[in-house]
């Protein structure tokens, strides 16, 4: 855990004490050290955009280029949330580095190069806004879970707009129904129009940064007002023809919130590609990866084995067919992603594919000579 703000910081502790409402602690103010002693001003990131971003220092948000962090690693471009090392002069002034992230919440892009996307950095709460005003999507659900997970962020679960459904037996089973998708994560029913959830939302989020991610129309701007308490963010309404949002926020915002905090508002994702995510996809299914340790073979592929624990349970209905085949999709999609950006598993995956041919191959001529 982070330390106290300043301790051990040899540096005037009033230069920097405007910086703790956006994060600041003993451990940046080490990881910074080298930058102060060169005379560069420590700041966050909270908004990137054309080549330039705005930097929160200890004397205000400064407007910065980004020429000089802007690596051909789409990885490795400076992001919201990140903390840089800026010209105490200049103009224009440049972001001269940035520091190692704690967390990043990267997605694939929509791209054939398979590259990978940093939503947001240094994130401590991955807060997925899912809509009760829509049928609930409990794949896109897990999708978001598994890249939470995996960028080292606690995610937390908001069912927005709860006021649409005023029977609390519904509204009880719908949160029962995401927290079996979501084993491990808090799922918290909320109304920005009633304000039912805020407060106990606004507290969760009060220790940290967390991101906002969710569709389009999951009411992920009148959330952050909420949180705010004002109208800072633009809201607009669903389409009324198909029930589809549309874009309000379209670049990625940190705010400070006034009960402590930080919070980047994200524009809504129409496509949720997983990168490099196993270990996220395993932790949200996790009764799954379980269940696999009591396998007969420990390479068992959960589809004819015998002794198979995963197809017991789902026999016996303990696991859901849903589950179970969600479960196999994100991890074919996140074995692709992975294959594309590293030979040595694309090699591995060849092996596999020839040893499993060769084994069926070899079932299949065993079988026939019995049948002869």
């Amino acid at each position: 855990m982070p330390g106290p703000p300043f301790e051990g910081f040899p540096l005037k502790n009033t230069v920097f004490s405007t910086l703790v409402r956006y994060g600041w602690d003993a451990d940046w103010a080490a990881e910074f050290a080298p930058y102060g002693e060169q005379g560069l001003l420590p700041g966050r990131v909270v908004r990137v955009d054309r080549g330039q971003c705005d930097v929160a220092t200890a004397e205000g948000v400064v407007r910065a280029d980004t020429a000089l962090v802007t690596p051909r690693d789409p990885m490795r471009v400076i992001c919201t949330g990140d903390w840089a090392a800026v010209d105490a002069a200049g103009d224009p002034r440049f972001v001269q580095a940035y520091l190692p992230r704690r967390t990043a919440f990267v997605r694939s892009t929509s791209s054939e190069r398979s590259e990978g996307q940093i939503l947001a950095a240094n994130v401590d709460h991955a807060i997925i806004a899912v809509s009760l005003a829509a049928e609930l999507d409990l794949g896109r659900v897990e999708r978001f879970l598994a890249l939470a997970w995996e960028s080292g962020a606690q995610p937390l679960v908001v069912l927005t707009k709860a006021d649409l459904v005023p029977d609390p037996v519904t509204l009880s089973h719908l949160t029962q129904d995401v927290e079996t998708t979501a084993p491990g994560v808090q799922v918290l029913p909320v109304s920005s129009t009633t304000g039912d959830g805020i407060d106990l939302l606004a507290a969760v989020v009060a220790g940290g940064t967390s991101v906002l991610l969710g569709q389009s129309g999951a009411g992920k701007s009148t959330l952050a007002n909420a949180l705010l308490g004002d109208d800072v963010m633009e809201v607009q309404a669903i389409r009324d023809a198909d029930g589809k949002g549309r874009h309000t926020t379209t670049t990625r915002n940190l705010l400070v919130l006034p009960g402590g905090g930080v919070l980047i508002d994200t524009p809504g994702l129409r496509g949720v590609g997983l990168w490099d995510a196993e270990a996220g996809v395993g932790q949200v299914f996790s009764e799954i990866e379980e269940l696999a340790g009591n396998c007969r073979f420990h390479d068992c592929a959960h589809t004819a084995e015998p002794g198979c624990a995963v197809l017991a349970a789902l026999e016996d209905g303990t696991l859901s067919e849903r589950r179970l085949d969600s479960y196999r999709k994100l991890l074919r999609e996140n074995q692709r992603i992975a294959a594309r950006t590293d030979a040595r598993l694309r090699a591995e995956m060849r092996r596999d594919w020839k040893r499993r041919g060769a084994e069926g191959r070899a079932a299949m001529e065993a079988k026939r000579g019995r049948l002869r």
